[in-house]
């Protein structure tokens, strides 16, 4: 049976058990009859609906061991429907549980034609929620052209983005060399007004200093020898649009003040021109350096961080974006095959554990040039480890295996929550989900070894 359609029913009488158990053939039916037997099916068979009894032992005559069950079940499983079943006279009850967040409640005696029809439509809202979120997954994948984004952090950042992008505030963007920081101005001025207008990008770092402030602000003629004629500079170039400059760290302090003039009153003045010229420009600087280090060596000025800094962007380095290198890598791989025309598949094993394991110093730029080499260079239907010429000590034994995974994280989660919670037991299950028996039970299988 498809366990998408796992049915749960906590109920302590055993004659009903059986009852129900037939009247929902069309289900996988999993019985329990207690607290800590529905969390344990809960766990194991992760249910899409419930039926639950209010009245569980110890206590049957009461509703308090069924609101504690409904409280745990929602903990563990926020989108699971439960139905709670009540006696025909606790309506009070089966009203408190619905605002606990149960889906819907049913009063005995139990009519099974009823309740089928209140279990399939529990089962057909949670199908369509999942395809909701499976879809908004989908759409959310790529969120920014141009930008692959799959780990929470780049995600984040990508919202974030979305918002700031419509506006004109002045942008920093911080991040090491390699991350992206150009593709990421670009998207902004994609998903601003003035995506119909020029984009145009100079880097601080790749200019002359001599050359920099008649290549940013343009000259007329005359200004100095071989100014033959009058030449607009970057800056109008980018009227109406926006202006990116990267490695703002390594502009000159001549030029810093010159800079911050025109953040201010918005216009320039041409080398060797006296007139103003007013500019209408969306400003997005870029730097791989610690500008707050610069300001303290007094290489670069404090009002001028003010000023371009309105929104700062921090860009983690690809070594803090889990599982990017891997998708990136791959939409590389399409790439360069298309371009190359090449039939390779996809990467060996060990060639994809590398490339989730290495730290890229390079980040992105650097991951971009070798799937581009291994592509030209490899022999088979499979990028293999040695075609990506990464360092020797690189660990290519990553596992993929499921279960080997699930032990790592789950010995890394309990110490951490050890930790956290100071060796406390109760606090540490509390904070895992998990009770006390059950977390005991994970101390023995990876022995771990606790002094409480």
């Amino acid at each position: 049976m498809d366990d998408k359609r796992v049915l749960l029913i906590v109920e302590d009488d055993l004659g009903l058990q059986k009852q129900l158990k037939w009247g929902f053939e069309a289900y996988q039916v999993v019985i329990a009859g207690n607290r800590n037997d529905a969390i344990t099916a809960l766990r194991r068979h992760m249910p899409s609906v419930v039926t639950l009894d209010l009245g569980l032992p110890p206590d049957p005559a009461n509703a308090s061991e069924g609101l504690k069950t409904l409280q745990e079940i929602l903990e563990l499983a926020p989108a699971t429907k439960v139905i709670v079943v009540t006696g025909n006279d606790d309506r009070e009850h089966a009203i408190q549980a619905v605002a606990l967040g149960a889906y819907d409640f049913y009063q005995k005696p139990i009519d099974l034609d009823v309740l089928n029809l209140i279990v399939e439509r529990a089962f057909q809202l949670s199908t369509l929620e999942k395809a909701h979120q499976t879809l908004q997954q989908q759409q959310t994948a790529e969120p920014l052209s141009g930008l692959i984004a799959s780990c929470k952090k780049m995600q984040d950042l990508c919202r974030k983005v979305e918002k700031i992008a419509p506006t004109n505030a002045t942008t920093l963007l911080l991040g090491e060399s390699g991350t992206g920081k150009e593709v990421l101005a670009r998207a902004i001025h994609r998903l601003s007004e003035r995506k119909g207008q020029a984009f145009v990008a100079v880097n601080c770092a790749a200019i002359p200093e001599t050359l920099l402030e008649s290549e940013l602000f343009g000259y007329e003629k005359g200004a100095f020898t071989g100014a033959n004629q009058q030449t607009k500079g970057k800056i109008e170039y980018a009227h109406n649009g926006t202006f990116f400059l990267d490695e703002i760290g390594d502009l000159p302090l001549s030029l810093q003040s010159k800079l911050l003039r025109f953040l201010q009153e918005r216009t320039i003045e041409r080398v060797g021109g006296r007139q103003e010229i007013p500019i209408n420009v969306r400003i997005i600087c870029a730097t791989h350096q610690n500008l707050q280090t610069l300001i303290d060596e007094g290489k670069f000025r404090l009002d001028l961080f003010y000023r371009v800094s309105e929104i700062a962007i921090n860009i983690p380095p690809l070594r803090e974006r889990e599982g990017d290198a891997i998708t990136i890598a791959t939409a590389f791989l399409r790439r360069y095959c298309e371009e190359h025309n090449k039939k390779i598949k996809s990467f060996s094993t060990e060639a994809a554990n590398a490339i989730e394991s290495y730290a890229w110093p390079g980040n992105i730029r650097e991951l971009e040039n070798k799937i581009k080499r291994a592509v030209i260079m490899a022999d088979d239907n499979y990028i293999s480890f040695e075609d990506l010429e990464l360092e020797e000590n690189v660990d290519a034994t990553m596992p993929f295996n499921l279960k080997v995974v699930r032990e790592v994280a789950e010995t890394s989660a309990i110490r951490r929550a050890l930790t956290y919670s100071n060796n406390n037991i109760s606090n540490t299950a509390r904070l895992l989900g998990v009770t006390r028996p059950t977390l005991y039970a994970l101390f023995d299988k990876y022995s771990i070894h606790v002094n409480e």
